[in-house]
Order: C-alpha cells, then sequence, then structure tokens
C-alpha cells in the first residue's frame, strides 16, 4: 500500500516508519491517523520484522494533531468521536505491538508527538529536541494521550506538565522518563543504531513473548499472573529458539537469529 502521509521502509530485520508531512511539522491529520493504523497493522504481521524505528521528516519529530482538522465543522458527534478516537486505537497499537518500537526524535515533539513516545519501547532523542503538552494553552486537553502519558511518567510529573503545558528539551526528558536515552543532535542516528544492534542479538520469539509478558504482569496481581509467567517460561525453553539459544550460550557461539 503507498501512503501519502507516511514512507515505510522495510529491511528485515527492521522497518522503518516515517512521518513525512514536513511542511506541517508532521502533524497529525485524520489521514496521518489513518494511514498509521494500517501501517501498524502490516509491519505487526510481519514476521521478519523485529523492532520498528518511527521517526519524522525534514528536522521534527511530530507537533501533535492538525489543528486544520480538528477545527473541521460539519461532523455529526459520532462521525467526530470515531475519528478522534482512532488515535486511541493508534496508540495502542504501538503500545501493544509483537514488535519493539523505538521512537527517534528531533526537533518537536509536541501532543500527539508526545503520546507517540510515551507508547514506544525505547525512546531516544536529541539533546536540542522539544517537548511538551501544551493544549491548555490551546483550549484543549491531552485527553486521547493521558493514560500513556501517566503510566509513562508518574502521576506528579503528568499533573505538572499537563496543567502547565510547558516545553522543555532533550535532557530534560531524560530526568523525567519520557526518553530512554539523550544524546547529541548529531550521533542520534548512531544511538538508534546501536540499540538496533542488540536487538539483533534477540531472540525473534522471546522478543514478541517478552512485550506480551510486560503488558500482562502489570495489569495483574502476581498470584494471577503465576500460572502465565510459569507457562511462557516453560513453552520458550522447550522451543526451537530457546533450545538454540542455550545451546549457544554454553557453545559460546552467536546463535543463528544474528545472522539474519
Amino acid at each position: 500500500m503507498a501512503f501519502q502521509t507516511l514512507l515505510l521502509d522495510v529491511q528485515p530485520p527492521f522497518a522503518y516508519l516515517t512521518l513525512n508531512r514536513p511542511e506541517r511539522m508532521n502533524a497529525m491529520n485524520f489521514a496521518m491517523t489513518g494511514e498509521l493504523l494500517e501501517a501498524m497493522l502490516q509491519i505487526n504481521e510481519m514476521g521478519d520484522v523485529r523492532a520498528i524505528v518511527i521517526s519524522g521528516a525534514g528536522g521534527n519529530f511530530c507537533v501533535g494533531g492538525d489543528l486544520s482538522d480538528l477545527q473541521q465543522p460539519g461532523l455529526t458527534p459520532e462521525e467526530q468521536e470515531h475519528i478522534v478516537g482512532r488515535l486511541d486505537t493508534v496508540m495502542r497499537h504501538i503500545n501493544q505491538s509483537p514488535k519493539v518500537v523505538i521512537t527517534k526524535i528531533q526537533g518537536a515533539a509536541l501532543g500527539g508527538g508526545f503520546g507517540l513516545a510515551c507508547v514506544s519501547d525505547i525512546a531516544i532523542a536529541a539533546t536540542t529536541a522539544e517537548f511538551g503538552m501544551p493544549e491548555v494553552r490551546l483550549g484543549l486537553v491531552p485527553a486521547l494521550i493521558s493514560p500513556y502519558v501517566i503510566e509513562r511518567i508518574g502521576l506528579a510529573r503528568a499533573r505538572l506538565l499537563m496543567l502547565t503545558g510547558t516545553r522543555f528539551d532533550g535532557v530534560s526528558a531524560h530526568e523525567y522518563g519520557v526518553i530512554n536515552e539523550v544524546c547529541p543532535p548529531e550521533i542520534l542516528d548512531e544511538c538508534v543504531q546501536a540499540v538496533l544492534d542488540q536487538i539483533k542479538l534477540c531472540s525473534p520469539t522471546a522478543l514478541a513473548a517478552c512485550k506480551q509478558l510486560i503488558h500482562t504482569v502489570t495489569a495483574q496481581s502476581l498470584d494471577e499472573s503465576l500460572s502465565y509467567r510459569a507457562r511462557l517460561l516453560n513453552t520458550l525453553r522447550l522451543s526451537p529458539e530457546g533450545q538454540e539459544g542455550m545451546a549457544a550460550f554454553r557453545a559460546k557461539r552467536p546463535p543463528t537469529w544474528t545472522e539474519e
């Protein structure tokens, strides 16, 4: 499928998804939201892809929702709820993707762009990146991204950032827990590649299982998840990749999946 607002480059074991509205600082209009959902559905079904790198074209990540679309009149309440709610569907598919999702952030990451960072597994940003949730300064609220933001950075920090609309750089974003790594902009690509090199050492099956594990154990009590955790470990240790991984470790050689 050809996208109008995105660029998708699949180079197994990785997929590179670029938000491609540089003239609008990659603001998410309704078309981009729909295409993001379609792209994630496609990539999530690709058996030879272990990780997705999401970035923005033209020096910015994403400034959030496109105000031109948000001001659009003439939609029924049902149409408005469906179209706007589609962003939450996108966030869920990214958050719960069986792939490792990495956001590479430079320039602006505001509103919905901030939300994309919060639903990624690993967020890496330039020191010069600009983060924030400016919605309250526009007469709006970060309604759809709020659960993911609070889960990412905690209630106290989320209250401060949501209620002030303040903007901050990549160094502060790292301190707040929004991103995992921060680096000078000139080595941002190298920092992302270093993480991809680490992911290439990991079993594809185990990566997908670990993503599911994270979401399951955080939603259940220890007693509720015990059976699932024990069953998962036994399943993986007896699997072809589990046996190969343990054999490779004992033989002090790379496992076969590192050659893919």
